[in-house]
């Protein structure tokens, strides 16, 4: 008789911020403990203090902590965990930690090593989806090694054109070349940054689409090869490739063309006998869907898709990883409403430099149809070490109308000083007539912001 799965009696947390705090929350529904490692300046933080557990493991900085794999793997034995969770950022897609989990007796909340590879180099990961049949943006075949191979390819493919890390995300290491004279500089410039960055100078080319929305579909898969997509997600006010504004549905979409796209996508992560979440990142123009990447964790704006779905995919996650099968099919998945997620930033919001300090005042919107994902408080001291974003604010309503409302009077109710936020940028994206009739891409938030932050 084959073994029942069992779910773990102890998960540690091998991140920080709201995304340990969201973890713990599902941990806790589950009947599951929590061991939070943390930083020096992460001692006080509300994840240490709600966590079952929790032990120092290093310094301030990253390196000394959060990217410290053995003194994660030494809290783990000492704390007798069953599994560890990444998070996102820091070591989520990180192909070493994950084996190093696996090779210390722990489960992997996360897909397969070999997963986190395959789908981890965007080179690899192109040509991957290629072969299953996914339509990518005409492009290099692989890596660039030379400058001359780089002219040659730009030439081949047609200005203007994008090269891009093979590793790594965030807009790090990708520059655009409108004509041939561009070409040596950004490929120049693109390796340095993905040398500096990611700690390796590969880089690939491709066509830069100059007007495309940024739609990605949220994957979940288990052991017994079910894959379900739980519809899209619009991504496409940026700044410097960045997300600060993300809304499910995709607005303008139809529901042929997510059915299309999302049975495809399922298809291909079957093929690939993936396992875990996934999201699937693709580019929108002219009605054609072009595969841009794949991230093999939990994605910041998971919330949103959880809230026209009602899944909640951190626990669906964590179930999953303990061997159990999807508790749904693709036919009990149906969208209502419509959300937006808008990220808080603690930056300022006419320069976007980071604004650390100590929160002095802290009071979260509310009402009908409003979650605030954060960790900070009144008191709380926003290091200076880490990625900017303090919180996330996310709005819900049965139209995209109900919701822009509902968002516009949340935001106007948020109270954080003592730290600059772009919450001031979000308002006037709320009421920016482009974003109300959805007429936006990947490029309008840097076209206009210069309106923006002149009140519109």
């Amino acid at each position: 008789m084959q073994n029942q799965p069992k779910m773990f009696d102890k998960v540690l947390i091998a991140n920080r911020g709201e995304i340990a705090l969201r973890i713990i929350r599902a941990c806790q529904e589950l009947g599951v403990k929590t061991v939070m490692v943390h930083s020096t300046a992460d001692s006080d933080s509300m994840p240490v203090h709600l966590a079952d557990e929790s032990v120092c493991i290093g310094g301030p900085t990253p390196k000394e902590s959060y990217l410290n794999m053995r003194a994660i793997m030494s809290a783990a034995d000492v704390t007798h965990v069953d599994a560890i969770h990444p998070g996102v950022g820091f070591l989520s897609e990180n192909e070493n930690f994950a084996k190093m989990t696996l090779e210390h007796g722990f489960n992997f909340i996360g897909p397969s090593p070999e997963h986190i590879v395959l789908m981890g180099d965007k080179s690899t990961a192109k040509s991957t989806m290629q072969r299953l049949g996914v339509q990518t943006i005409p492009g290099s075949a692989g890596e660039i090694e030379s400058e001359e191979a780089a002219l040659k390819q730009a030439i081949d493919i047609g200005m203007p054109v994008l090269i891009k890390a093979s590793s790594g995300g965030g807009g790090k290491g990708m520059k655009v070349a409108y004509d041939e004279a561009d070409v040596l500089q950004a490929y120049r410039l693109a390796r340095t940054e993905a040398k500096t960055n990611f700690g390796r100078d590969q880089v690939y080319m491709e066509k830069y689409l100059e007007t495309p929305r940024h739609i990605e579909f949220q994957i979940i898969a288990d052991k017994f090869g079910h894959v379900v997509f739980l519809g899209e997600r619009d991504c496409s006010v940026q700044r410097n490739h960045q997300k600060i504004w993300e809304e499910a549905p995709a607005p303008l979409l139809t529901e042929k063309q997510r059915a299309k796209v999302g049975a495809e996508l399922a298809r291909a992560i079957r093929k690939l006998e993936y396992v875990g979440v996934g999201t699937v990142e693709m580019l929108l123009e002219k009605d054609k869907f072009y595969f841009m990447e794949m991230n093999t964790r939990l994605q910041v704006e998971h919330t949103i898709t959880e809230m026209v779905t009602g899944i909640d995919i951190v626990k669906e996650q964590i179930r999953v990883a303990a061997g159990f099968p999807l508790s749904f099919t693709q036919k009990n998945v149906t969208l209502k409403g419509h959300a937006i997620e808008c990220r808080i930033n603690a930056e300022d919001p006419q320069t976007f430099f980071p604004s650390p300090g100590t929160i002095t005042h802290y009071l979260p919107p509310g009402g009908l149809g409003i979650r605030v994902d954060s960790h900070v408080f009144g008191g709380y001291v926003v290091p200076s070490y880490y990625d900017s974003m303090i919180g996330k604010l996310i709005a819900y309503g049965d139209t995209r109308e109900e919701c822009l409302a509902r968002l516009r009077r949340a935001l106007n109710e948020y109270v954080i000083s003592g730290v600059s936020t772009i919450i001031p940028l979000h308002m006037e994206i709320a009421q920016s007539k482009d974003v109300i009739e959805a007429k936006y891409n990947t490029h309008w938030l840097e076209n206009n912001i210069d309106i923006l932050l002149k009140g519109g």
